[in-house]
């Protein structure tokens, strides 16, 4: 008996819609992709975005993916694998460029106080960036929410880079000036301290990013404190002959209507009860500068060089400095001191003679000499009747404004 011809067309046709009815069944099915009909370097790319490569391909990638895009993800995803294996190292990397940075400038803010005039331009760039900063981005856990897609997180990284940039310039250019005029056994050594940790913080970026770029209030406290420490040095340069208290207290009122302004809208200041907030808030912080002045070191003003001896030669110069002495040759001390006063002639100055810390003699002094240029010289001679009958132990000529606000001391020992 012949056997019936076989329709091979149907046949085929039967195949191709199992094979499609199959391929279809694996591509809807729920909770897959379309691996099946992935070529196998389309499977090894998608392994690669996979967070974990060793599961199965859960990436779908587009059909039809040509050679040069295949290639760009595979690259892309090289990169992000790199990354997340030692993006911590990179991190700590950055941190050590920033502390090199600031170290070209505290050296370039070494070469003098007309350098400081630039801090005008990066206390307003740091403002408009900070203020921008978390007008778009927000504060707290929500700043999570609109840091998602990839043009939020350029603007967000950018904006954070720039400024801790702008933190680290001013930070690390503030030091050295206020180093120079600190005194490292009086109170005001405090403020020096607090602007050295910061700038120091600010290079580390698990600190700069997690927590002051995360918060409002802690990054425009700092901003505040930034902001006063930068407009004590700078308001000498731009008003000279300006008494560095009436300076302080200026600093201290710009700076609160600077922070105010970020945390409130102008609009707001046309209500009475913001308005009286606002003006309590300005002469809070202006007193506070007050009262705060004997910690606050009175920048640009420093000691370049300070001597004290027993005698005087007639040009007014000393015949011998000392910096220890027998208690015999204390007849009559003289001390002589060139201060630098880069911001103008706005301060009286006084010397205080101290022995063990206790004043025995304070009154103005007198413009001796010829000084080096930018600096006044100082004299003043301590009276026999001032001595004290116990006259071994430390002595000390402090350099004071007539607001007690302590510009330099040069110590020296009296032995018995």
């Amino acid at each position: 008996m012949a056997e019936a011809p076989v329709d091979t067309t149907t046949a085929t046709t039967a195949t191709t819609a199992t094979t499609a009815t199959t391929a279809t069944t694996a591509t809807t099915a729920p909770g897959r992709t379309q691996v099946a009909t992935l070529s196998p370097d389309l499977v090894a790319a998608a392994a690669d975005l996979d967070r974990n490569a060793d599961a199965p391909p859960t990436v779908a990638l587009p059909e039809g993916i040509s050679e040069q895009d295949l290639a760009a993800l595979k690259r892309f995803a090289r990169v992000r694998a790199f990354l997340a294996r030692h993006g911590s190292k990179l991190w700590w990397l950055h941190s050590a460029y920033a502390l090199t940075f600031g170290a070209f400038v505290v050296m370039y803010a070494s070469k003098g106080y007309d350098n400081a005039r630039w801090m005008v331009v990066l206390l307003g760039l740091g403002w408009l960036v900070l203020v921008l900063f978390f007008r778009v981005f927000g504060t707290g856990p929500g700043q999570k929410a609109k840091v998602k897609d990839t043009k939020s997180k350029v603007r967000f990284y950018v904006m954070t880079l720039a400024l801790k940039n702008l933190f680290q310039s001013m930070l690390f250019f503030l030091v050295p000036f206020y180093y120079k005029t600190a005194t490292f056994d009086d109170p005001n050594r405090f403020f020096v301290y607090v602007l050295a940790a910061l700038a120091i913080l600010s290079t580390i970026d698990v600190v700069f990013d997690q927590f002051l770029m995360r918060w409002k209030v802690p990054a425009s406290a700092v901003y505040f404190f930034i902001l006063f420490a930068c407009l004590n040095l700078v308001l000498p340069a731009l008003l000279p002959d300006t008494r560095t208290l009436l300076t302080q207290m200026s600093a201290a009122a710009i700076a609160a209507v600077v922070f105010f302004s970020m945390h409130v809208p102008a609009r707001n200041l046309l209500r009475p009860a913001w308005a009286v907030l606002f003006v309590l808030f300005v002469a809070a912080s202006v007193f506070g500068a007050y009262f705060a002045r004997l910690a606050i070191p009175p920048v640009p003003m420093y000691i370049a060089t300070g001597a004290v001896g027993p005698s005087l030669l007639p040009d007014g110069r000393l015949t011998m400095q000392v910096s220890t002495l027998h208690q015999s040759l204390i007849q009559e001390m003289h001390a002589l001191t060139d201060v630098v006063i880069p911001g103008g002639h706005g301060n009286t100055l006084h010397h205080v003679w101290r022995h063990q810390g206790i004043a025995v003699q304070i009154g103005p002094v007198t413009p001796s000499g010829e000084p080096p240029p930018g600096t006044v010289r100082l004299r003043s001679t301590l009276r026999s009747f001032n001595i004290p009958a116990a006259r071994a132990g430390h002595w000390s000529i402090d350099v004071v404004t007539e607001d007690d606000q302590l510009v330099g001391r040069v110590p020296f020992e009296v032995i018995d």
